[in-house]
């Protein structure tokens, strides 16, 4: 079967205006994985997930109290890999019951850890959007404008490769769907022959374009809250896009349409893939996965 990665974005767990509550996530997490649940009957899957705001969460209950130690960023990289995956499974679990399928799939959450450069310039300007939006800027914390409100930004340096990949391949050759590079992957750095981690977040996109490549898979489709690719977003002159060439989404880069941290690394990422893999990349709402597979939704980035 031909190997495909989904990458989920922020809104399948959390919608605009929710709190982000478990009996929500779980809600919302239902329609994707509905249709994850169908497409693995004709494809292998591989499902990799945003973690924005249940990291930036967490970030802000271990602000509101001393009475516990700090955990550092990396290691609540791994919590939410943890929590989101459990959610996964469940959540997949019951739709693959529901189709009568469940004796016949497996599924796996893969605690999956990324490579960066200790010297790559996104430590020095922090772009990754985390947590809430907020309606005021917060003082000693390093935040960006959205559309929505202000929010809080980290390092997102880019992934050179995925330290699980080789286990990744085996385990969806071997028939598993496989939940992987949670909230883009764990950041670490080698120093000789030892791993340490990094207070970063790395883009869940990038990610996941990287793992496609590294495990050879045929598609890469990236799940968000909007329907297409737009360009003059939010303007009145906005307009959809249904297909994109390689060599457009470079100009639209160029020209600024795509917004840092939120658009823009999807483009990057599609592009990394075609690139290197020659393979079909789409952009699509998270409730139109099947559509867009079959062509009839979202943009399709194409060579050219």
């Amino acid at each position: 079967m031909k190997k495909i990665v989904i990458a989920l974005g922020g809104n399948a767990l959390v919608k605009t205006g929710q709190r982000g509550t478990y009996n929500e996530m779980l809600q919302n997490l239902k329609a994707p994985i509905k249709q994850i649940a169908r497409l693995s009957k004709k494809y292998s899957v591989v499902i990799t997930h945003g973690n924005g705001p249940q990291v930036g969460n967490i970030l802000l209950q271990q602000e509101a109290t001393g009475l516990v130690p700090k955990m550092p960023l990396q290691l609540l990289v791994a919590e939410t890999q943890g929590q989101i995956g459990y959610m996964i499974e469940s959540t997949l679990d019951q739709e693959l019951m529901n189709l009568g399928i469940s004796e016949k799939k497996l599924f796996l959450t893969v605690l999956t850890y990324v490579k960066v450069n200790k010297n790559d310039p996104a430590f020095k300007n922090p772009t990754k959007p985390i947590g809430p939006y907020f309606k005021n800027k917060i003082k000693n914390w390093r935040m960006i404008k959205t559309p929505r409100g202000w929010r809080r930004v980290v390092a997102s340096p880019r992934p050179i490769t995925i330290y699980q990949k080789r286990e990744i391949r085996k385990l969806v050759d071997s028939g598993f769907i496989v939940i992987a590079c949670g909230g883009g992957g764990i950041p670490v750095v080698k120093e000789g022959k030892n791993l340490h981690g990094v207070e970063a977040v790395i883009d869940k996109d990038l990610a996941s374009a990287k793992l496609a490549q590294e495990i050879k898979a045929d598609i890469l489709l990236i799940a968000t809250d909007v329907e297409n690719v737009f360009i003059n977003f939010g303007k009145k002159n906005q307009m959809a896009l249904k297909k994109l060439t390689m060599s457009k989404a470079k100009q639209y880069i160029d020209e600024g349409q795509f917004a840092q941290g939120s658009m823009l690394p999807k483009i990057q990422a599609a592009i990394n893939f075609s690139k290197f893999r020659g393979k079909r990349a789409m952009i699509c709402s998270i409730n139109k996965i099947i559509p867009a597979l079959e062509g009839r939704a979202g943009t399709q980035i194409v060579r050219g």
